[in-house]
């Protein structure tokens, strides 16, 4: 069973009761699908969804289908991020049945290979954003974006030149970006 401490949340609204119990059942399922010593695939979170629930994440994980297929692959990338854990909520959000979660993760590519790359022991942090909607007290659907090009670069997979330059998660080269859109060779 995942444990009961969860990473710190940064930045929240108050809300109704059942949203509270919204964002729980959500944190209880983000603590087992990260947790290498509790994610052991779709079992392990099955208790915490819907017969019928539903994952989009169309750009990392793509064969996945329902949270449970997502909890079954993460597990395969904990093979490999064998330390990979959530650092913190850096926000946290509910509406009605509908959950927000902004997050920040870290881990290095210390365990098996993946995806036919080797371990570097590189460390890497990430965020990720996620959106569920909550039924009835269980994870009903998931939609999941993921900063995988950035942590696979930082765990050295990805030469600098495929990416723009950024300096914080929230500054962007905008000349950059602008020009790329405008068809300028940067690449």
């Amino acid at each position: 069973m995942a444990s009961t401490s969860q990473p710190p949340t940064k930045l929240s609204v108050s809300q109704t009761e059942v949203e509270q119990k919204n964002i729980a059942v959500v944190k209880a399922y983000m603590s087992t699908a990260y947790s290498p010593e509790d994610n052991k695939g779709r079992t392990s979170v099955a208790h915490l969804c819907t017969a019928d629930s539903v994952f989009s994440a169309p750009t990392t994980f793509p064969t996945c289908k329902t949270p449970l297929d997502y909890a079954e692959s993460h597990a395969h990338v904990m093979a490999a991020i064998a330390d990979l854990h959530i650092v913190s909520y850096d926000m946290v959000f509910a509406k009605d049945g509908h959950v927000l979660l902004r997050y920040t993760a870290e881990g290095s590519h210390c365990g098996e290979a993946h995806n036919g790359i080797e371990p570097s022991g590189k460390k890497a942090r990430w965020t990720a954003a996620a959106i569920f909607e909550v039924k009835e007290g269980k994870i009903y659907s998931f939609t999941k974006e993921w900063d995988k090009l950035n942590m696979w670069k930082q765990l050295g997979k990805i030469e600098d030149h495929f990416l723009f330059p950024v300096h914080s998660p929230y500054e962007y080269n905008t000349d950059l970006i602008l020009g790329w859109m405008k068809g300028d060779e940067y690449l």
